[in-house]
């Protein structure tokens, strides 16, 4: 049975989720386990790469997750098939329970088959209920029994104040969640499963000769919008779990209980908006300030003479030195990364480290490195040292730092 698996081996951004939490605790009707509510909205929204709240509105409110749900079934679904519990060529049988579903769903027969592939991306696209039962089925056994096992990994990602009772979000007034929960989940399935992520820009499906069409028209109308989920019931409102990226930087944001789809995706727009905005901003005034600590440190109060040094009396400068911690396809996930294991090192050397994305050709593709530069030989060691006791690769580094100032602008 799938709960015999250690979930907690999916917890490979601790910290990010961590930090996510802490900022502000949960509200007291939260704690209660009671307020459901539509009367007001709650949103909030958070800066992808580290978790830090960029804005919160009743945060902490308890709310019918309508589906949003299908966000952790599909989430469980990801990891089932990357432990190889099952296979996405899989057919899986469709039960009674599952056909019997309400709206929205493919309209699957009882006794009929569908494959795991299907499933999934029938979730994704039309958000089919009769396909999250099958899939939950399939994985779980029952939906009572997989359900607790949503819990349960709800519980381990950190969202304190969730509990699902079904695999697609259908209405039960047990099934609860917050904003603040949502999007530890929407941090969690971006960071967790990168690859499966890409899904969610899927805009049309098609089953059977029937193409759907996916119910997220952001998709089509915020530019660097890549997902997440919709969801719906009388009783929640109208919610989404979103992420946009643009020029590196990337947000997720939640907004639940609207009265309307269009008052929804205004809302969240706008949300996402102003955190890339702000992003952009913090960006750079962090550079502007990288620029000044660089010519205060430098003999001739210039930058032009850091470039030129490269060696000191035939000998690598004393803060020509770094550690790579990786390489990816994508610069925004090197850069990601960068940051999460810049939080896992020591306070003084995270604060004198500069993250160094480098572009490197392989062929036809291009890999970003994932470097901390900036440190002394020892410092680069040891940091080193310390990071593949923690079982991440790391290699020292002796970096070029005309090359450095060009990547740190772009950070």
């Amino acid at each position: 049975m799938y709960t015999k698996f250690n979930i907690l081996n999916l917890i490979k951004h601790t910290l990010m989720i961590v930090a996510l939490l802490c900022v502000v605790s949960p509200s007291s009707e939260a704690a209660r386990g009671r307020g459901y509510s539509r009367r007001t909205v709650s949103s909030i929204m958070i800066d992808a790469s580290t978790g830090d709240v960029i804005s919160a509105n009743n945060a902490d409110q308890l709310r019918y997750p309508a589906s949003l749900t299908k966000v952790m079934t599909l989430y469980i679904a990801f990891d089932a098939l990357e432990k190889g519990l099952i296979k996405r060529t899989d057919k899986l049988k469709v039960s009674r329970n599952a056909a019997n579903k309400s709206p929205s769903k493919l309209g699957l027969r009882a006794g009929s088959t569908i494959s795991v592939d299907d499933a999934i991306m029938s979730l994704v696209v039309k958000s089919a209920n009769d396909s999250a039962a099958v899939l939950a089925e399939g994985i779980g056994y029952t939906e009572e029994n997989f359900a607790k096992t949503m819990t349960n990994v709800a519980k381990e990602l950190g969202m304190k104040n969730t509990t699902f009772k079904n695999a697609s979000g259908l209405p039960n007034r047990y099934q609860k969640t917050t904003a603040r929960d949502m999007a530890v989940l929407g941090a969690a399935m971006f960071h967790h499963f990168p690859k499966e992520y890409k899904l969610f820009t899927t805009r049309k499906f098609t089953y059977e000769g029937r193409t759907y069409y996916s119910h997220n028209n952001l998709l089509k109308t915020f530019n660097g919008a890549d997902g997440l989920k919709t969801g719906f019931t009388n009783a929640a409102g109208f919610n989404i779990i979103t992420s946009a990226h643009k020029n590196g930087q990337r947000v997720i944001a939640v907004t639940m209980g609207h009265n309307t789809a269009k008052l929804r995706d205004r809302k969240v727009a706008k949300m996402m908006n102003g955190g890339l905005q702000k992003l952009a901003l913090l960006h750079q005034a962090e550079t502007t300030n990288l620029y000044a600590s660089i010519n205060e440190r430098t003999p001739e109060n210039s930058v032009a003479h850091l470039v030129d040094k490269k060696t000191i009396g035939g000998k690598q400068g004393d803060d020509q030195w770094g550690i790579q911690v990786g390489a990816f396809s994508n610069y925004a996930k090197a850069r990601n990364y960068a940051v999460v294991i810049k939080k896992t090192i020591s306070k003084r050397y995270a604060l004198k480290s500069i993250i160094d994305i480098e572009p490197a050709q392989k062929g036809s593709a291009v890999l970003y490195r994932s470097k901390l530069i900036g440190m002394e030989k020892n410092e680069a060691d040891k940091t080193c040292s310390h990071l593949k006791k923690r079982k991440k690769s790391c290699i020292v580094i002796a970096s070029d730092s005309n090359q450095q100032l060009v990547l740190a602008h772009k950070n």
